[in-house]
């Protein structure tokens, strides 16, 4: 015996299959939808936020066209090539040896700190993460990325100038300090990022703790850890007050590193912006049109690395 199923008058009956009970589909947000307080917090944050950036911003635009407009004049291919004058009131070039001492000392100071730092920041990620002695580097990094540079030149000036002259081996050492928390900080931070399904997978292939570091974890953060270690000596590069300690402010580049003094791009800053002599003055605005543009060279160039290489 056969029974059918049929719908109330006005309903349509249902058919095979489907459900009696539909869900209706969501409705779009609109702006309708949103509630007047979520619209002001939201705008009123974005206002925040954009008066923050300009407050960042229009300092840094005037001093950029400052520097620009009084180191202009005398930035050129002589500049950056041809010897220092002997006497300060000399009009004219150069800055040569400044740009080869800055480049060599801040080389120098690289080699020492990005190794070591990198070091450092694979063993706090990988092997000591909750150990006392991995909380005890965390904490002293935290402690030198904190330390002013002058005292940092302080000490490198009582523990090693006074003991061996000043050289610029020395002025490396005191930017090495600088970089050191830097780059072991920001590797660090790299290296968490890495997923721990690889550092699982290279594992249960077989390979030791050491050669997943190696040839999984590194190079999956690689283009971290480079953009870190440039920013770390972009900042390098700008110190003054350590190189007034540990290099001295000679006016000749002296290609030993661990014998007699120095000069660079920022001591020069500091001497020929003292005198009275508008020649002096001059190459001093054009020798920080140079820093500024060397610094921002070296951000463009991890910024570009940064971009270029991370996975996405």
């Amino acid at each position: 015996m056969s029974t059918s199923i049929t719908a109330p008058a006005g309903r349509p009956a249902p058919s095979r299959g489907s459900s009696t009970s539909q869900t209706e589909a969501p409705r779009p947000i609109t702006g309708k939808s949103i509630s007047v307080g979520r619209r002001v917090r939201n705008t009123t944050a974005t206002v925040l936020v954009g008066l923050a950036v300009l407050v960042a911003a229009v300092p840094l635009a005037f001093v950029l066209v400052y520097v620009v407009s009084k180191g202009g004049g005398v930035f050129n291919l002589a500049f950056l090539t041809e010897s220092i004058p002997i006497s300060s009131r000399r009009a004219g070039p150069g800055m040569g040896p400044a740009v080869a001492g800055t480049l060599l000392i801040t080389g120098a100071a690289t080699l020492m700190a990005v190794p070591l730092g990198i070091l450092a920041a694979v063993y706090l990620n990988e092997y000591g993460q909750a150990n006392r002695l991995a909380a005890a580097i965390r904490f002293l990094s935290d402690v030198m990325a904190g330390v002013p540079s002058i005292v940092m030149g302080l000490f490198i000036y009582t523990v090693w100038v006074l003991r061996f002259g000043m050289s610029g081996f020395a002025g490396a050492l005191a930017l090495a300090c600088l970089m050191l928390p830097i780059v072991i900080r920001s590797t660090e931070g790299v290296l968490r990022l890495v997923p721990r399904d690889l550092r699982e997978a290279s594992t249960a292939l077989g390979a030791r703790t050491s050669r997943t570091i190696l040839t999984v974890v590194i190079p999956a953060a690689l283009p971290g850890i480079t953009s870190g270690c440039l920013l770390a000596v972009a900042r390098a590069a700008g110190e003054t007050a350590p190189l007034l300690f540990t290099i001295g402010t000679v006016r000749a580049l002296n290609p030993n590193l661990f014998e007699g003094t120095n000069t660079a791009l920022s001591a020069q800053i500091f001497v020929n912006a003292q005198l009275p002599f508008v020649a002096a003055q001059n190459r001093a605005w054009g020798a920080a049109l140079t820093l500024i543009l060397l610094v921002l060279l070296l951000t463009i160039i991890a910024r570009i690395i940064s971009a270029r290489f991370t996975v996405r």
